[in-house]
């Protein structure tokens, strides 16, 4: 029978509570992400502003988010869970209620770059959380959880937004959110606690500056390729100064005594792997949930709400699957449920490279979902088994530093699937004196053209799905949990 919880201070808790609160908020933080997605034409037409402007909303939040994540370790070590939540909380909600009451559209960004601050703590304090109020052999199913906030989540943002724009207005977005997360900020006072152990360190200011400004930069520069092209000045730019900054703040963290953010986790070989193979089975993800929406609307010409139905059944998996492959992972290990995973997201993706324009929708929904299982059954199962390796005084940085990663790949490959399906669409584009000519004969090039971009964008899918299941072969068998019971009762 498992003893009651106690925190820092020596106090019980109720941790089934204190759970319930964190998924919640993480939850409304984490739909955040991606609830513009189809909303940015109603709020063109709102402020009078281009395309360019409105992806500003989406870019500006991913940027702050991923600043964050890296000071996130350095804010929980030093001013401790409970501290850390109601604050992120507090200010992911005042950043939502400035968007929801936004008279212009300098208001509304300003919005979303205050949730973003409050997201990029929040997200890696669950993790944190979870890691550290469960022993070894438990934490896949503690894990599964969460992975219904990651996975669930940013891919339920489509539809309900699709929705909400349709029938009420983009204001919505935000004015649903708001009432909840101020629910969640009143229940953290009673049941969140402080069950991380805080240390007081002086913050290096060398350290936020070349974070903030590396991993900034490569941020920018890797979003924006898809659209701008890898060979745009500012985006070499961008992408050049991020690596100079990130290196220097490598450089910093190896001469530091305590650092900012420490980077010796990737010592750890199983760590380091699962890193890796949770980075890339995330871009698998994020890159075909970017594509596939353009080729339903913009191609076969379904609505934004229909389009985000078409992919509900395949992110209902990802929650359904996530607590259940959780608790198979504290049976079985990683290794198994990785090599699984990624055969079937493999598997799932090879027939979208002959995609038509009559293609089936049935198909299309059946081969997501069967995507989804596969990512719900590497996705946390293999993060779970990379903390496991680590410390249990490491895992704050573990979690920053995984999240961090995972970011940044997730960022570069949806630059290279975008930059890929828009350079073989304007390749294989008929001459445009075709259209004059013959433009029965001009549109069907033109579409063939599209399809083209599309499967080529689902080639390069399919390569990063290989490389990780190549990569899933050289997780150890069984279950970390065994080996480092020990740290959890020191």
């Amino acid at each position: 029978m498992d003893q009651q919880p106690t925190d820092i201070h020596g106090k019980a808790y109720n941790r089934n509570l204190l759970v319930l609160v964190l998924i919640i908020g993480s939850f409304c933080t984490v739909l955040n992400g991606t609830l513009l997605a189809t909303a940015l034409p109603s709020i063109m037409r709102s402020f009078h502003i281009s395309t360019a402007t409105a992806e500003w909303l989406s870019t500006a939040f991913l940027l702050v988010n991923g600043v964050m994540i890296p000071v996130s370790a350095w804010l929980i070590n030093r001013f401790g869970s409970r501290k850390m939540y109601l604050t992120a909380m507090s200010v992911f909600f005042i950043g939502t209620v400035t968007a929801a009451l936004a008279p212009n559209f300098g208001t509304l960004l300003t919005g979303r770059i205050i949730q973003g601050l409050g997201v990029g703590v929040t997200m890696p304090l669950l993790q944190t959380i979870m890691l550290s109020i469960f022993p070894a052999n438990k934490r896949g199913a503690a894990m599964g959880t969460v992975g219904i906030v990651i996975g669930l989540a940013p891919a339920i943002g489509p539809t309900l937004s699709g929705w909400i724009v349709d029938n009420l207005s983009w204001r919505y977005l935000f004015s649903i959110i708001a009432p909840i997360a101020g629910i969640v900020i009143i229940l953290a006072f009673f049941l969140i606690k402080d069950v991380l152990p805080t240390k007081k360190e002086k913050i290096d200011v060398w350290s936020v500056t070349t974070s903030t400004v590396g991993f900034g930069s490569l941020l920018y520069g890797f979003s924006e390729a898809g659209n701008k092209g890898w060979t745009n000045p500012e985006i070499l730019g961008f992408i050049g100064v991020g690596i100079v900054f990130v290196i220097l703040f490598g450089i910093r963290q190896l001469k530091m005594a305590d650092p900012f953010l420490d980077i010796t986790v990737f010592k750890h070989f199983e760590f380091s792997l699962a890193a890796a193979l949770s980075g890339i089975t995330n871009l698998a993800m994020v890159g075909i949930e970017m594509v596939l929406p353009l080729y339903i609307q913009n191609l076969r010409g379904v609505s934004a709400f229909h389009s985000g139905l078409i992919l509900l059944p395949g992110a209902l998996m990802i929650g359904i699957m996530s607590p259940i492959t959780g608790r198979l992972f504290d049976k079985y290990g990683a290794r198994k449920m990785a090599i699984t995973g990624m055969t079937l997201l493999t598997l799932g993706t090879i027939p979208f490279v002959f995609l038509t324009a009559e293609s089936s929708y049935t198909m299309i929904i059946v081969l997501y979902a069967i995507r989804m299982v596969g990512v719900a059954l590497v996705m946390m199962n293999v993060t779970t088994s990379g903390m496991n390796s680590l410390p249990l005084n490491k895992i704050a940085h573990g979690t920053a530093v995984n999240n961090t990663f995972r970011q940044v790949l997730s960022s570069i490959g949806t630059a290279i699937l975008v930059s890929i399906l828009t350079t073989t669409t304007n390749n294989n584009m008929p001459n445009k004196d075709l259209l004059h000519t013959l433009p029965l004969q001009y549109k069907n090039q033109a579409i063939n053209a599209t399809l083209d971009g599309f499967r080529a964008s689902f080639a390069m899918s399919i390569l990063f799905a290989l490389v990780a299941l190549v990569l899933a072969f050289f997780l150890k068998k069984g279950n970390r949990a065994r080996e480092n019971q020990e740290e959890v009762n020191g």
